[in-house]
């Protein structure tokens, strides 16, 4: 009688690559992660299911559920790939006193660059984004932590500038500016010019109108109007 070991494609189930990969449950669930992001940049997002970022992971599709919910748990985890990487390369752009128009053309020109490879997904996951009440909207309690990295990255652009920006405004402007880049990005996502020109030469005109506005708001007969415009931003906020 033989005693090789028999055949297990011809005897018996193969066993799943993760059974012969022992990962610890934080390994796995990044694998997961980043696997999905991949997926994301190279599919988009109607083609990355939980299903094939499961089997590209090589884990079975029960452990991908484990450890992220849903496909939306897997779209913050974008969204926060894409912030994060968007503040760490803007605080390393950003000059020691610069002006405001300059400082922010900085943040929203990197904001482009850190979408780029990006773009399919978010032509494809937009109509989820706007729809009231949808995990995926920069509005939602879910996409809480990623809103309040973007509002940080704009605070250190305002409280960084030179000249200053008024008091009055300091508090509040981040949250102008946030709302700013999101119709930025909604802009973007439909620009079809090469290298997203359009959105560029958006950004290029934007920041220093910001600038000039901010620096008009110094003067008494433009500080109530622009008082008037941070009233309005808290109360849609609150």
């Amino acid at each position: 009688m033989s005693t090789q070991p028999a055949d297990a494609t011809a005897t018996g189930p193969v066993d799943h690559p993760e059974s012969r990969t022992r990962r610890t449950a934080v390994e796995t669930r990044d694998l997961i992660r980043t696997t999905a992001l991949r997926l994301f940049r190279e599919r988009g997002y109607d083609a990355t299911t939980m299903r094939a970022v499961a089997q590209e992971a090589g884990v079975a599709v029960g452990n991908a559920y484990h450890h992220f919910r849903s496909k939306d748990d897997l779209v913050q985890e974008l969204y926060l790939e894409v912030n994060r990487e968007q503040v760490a390369r803007t605080r390393a752009l950003l000059t020691p006193g610069g002006d405001l128009a300059s400082r922010l053309r900085t943040a929203w020109r990197t904001g482009i660059d850190v979408f780029g490879p990006y773009r399919q997904f978010g032509a494809e996951s937009i109509g989820a984004a706007i729809r009231p009440g949808s995990p995926a909207s920069p509005f939602s309690e879910s996409s809480k932590a990623t809103a309040e990295l973007s509002r940080t990255l704009f605070r250190e652009v305002v409280d960084g500038a030179r000249p200053a920006v008024p008091a009055a405004l300091r508090a509040d402007l981040p949250e102008l500016l946030w709302l700013a880049q999101l119709g930025i990005t909604v802009f973007w996502v439909h620009d079809t010019s090469p290298d997203a020109r359009r959105t560029r030469l958006l950004v290029d005109g934007l920041a220093p109108l910001v600038g000039r506005l901010v620096t008009l708001a110094r003067l008494p007969v433009a500080s109530g109007a622009a008082q008037d415009v941070l009233r309005l931003v808290a109360a849609v906020r609150a």
